[in-house]
């Protein structure tokens, strides 16, 4: 008999337990929030429920060899995973896997399918104070050598770059509530007083022995 009888007790075995060697922007509350902002996205859709959450799952799977193509290496490990076909047909791991691939938000295209858009939605996870902790949790993570007003620049450098008015971030799903969260986001960047306020904040928080 299998060791997994099901998607879900296969995911929750070997594939979230691997989000935990992730930075904390990226480690296993990331991953679980995906799965279940994703899944209830795709109730506005006649989408495979088991594919989305696939999908949702393994997305981040690729940081394992480096963040700069950590989605291309996700959809790799989705193509090589050898439980997958348990569930899936080839045609729909493919699928999967071209939806972990669309994920990031810097890509310029527009995700190939619905699955890949659902899942970029969810991954978007617009909590204003949350980006900006997890942007603060990233640069300690992977350039400890910068000082604190290192740090402040390069967050600010990246919020302006991908949430600001003309940032590369984009919406995919009219049903999330994404679209009023960024407009939350947008407006605290514009605050620089208050933004700065949260940096303090969160830096110190993040610091601290």
């Amino acid at each position: 008999m299998s060791p997994f009888p099901s998607l879900h007790a296969y995911v929750e075995a070997e594939i979230l337990p691997r989000y935990d060697a992730f930075d904390k922007a990226h480690r296993r509350p990331h991953v679980e929030r995906v799965i279940r902002d994703a899944l209830a996205l795709a109730a506005f859709y006649p989408v495979d429920p088991e594919m989305v959450y696939a999908a949702a799952a393994f997305h981040d799977t690729g940081l394992c060899e480096g963040r700069e193509t950590h989605h291309l290496a996700s959809g790799r490990i989705i193509r090589e995973d050898p439980e997958l076909p348990r569930w899936f047909t080839p045609e729909q791991i493919e699928t999967v896997a071209r939806a972990a691939e669309d994920h990031r938000a810097s890509l310029a295209s527009a995700p190939h399918s619905i699955y890949g858009r659902i899942i970029a939605e969810a991954d978007r996870q617009i909590e204003p104070e949350t980006i900006i902790r997890r942007t603060v949790q990233y640069g300690l993570a992977h350039y400890p050598e910068i000082d604190r007003e290192g740090h402040w620049r390069r967050t600010l450098e990246h919020l302006h770059e991908k949430y600001a008015e003309g940032g590369y971030l984009r919406l995919w799903i009219p049903e999330s509530p994404n679209a009023e969260k960024l407009a939350q986001l947008r407006a605290l960047i514009a605050d620089e007083a208050r933004l700065r306020t949260l940096f303090e904040t969160f830096f110190a928080e993040e610091t601290a022995p």
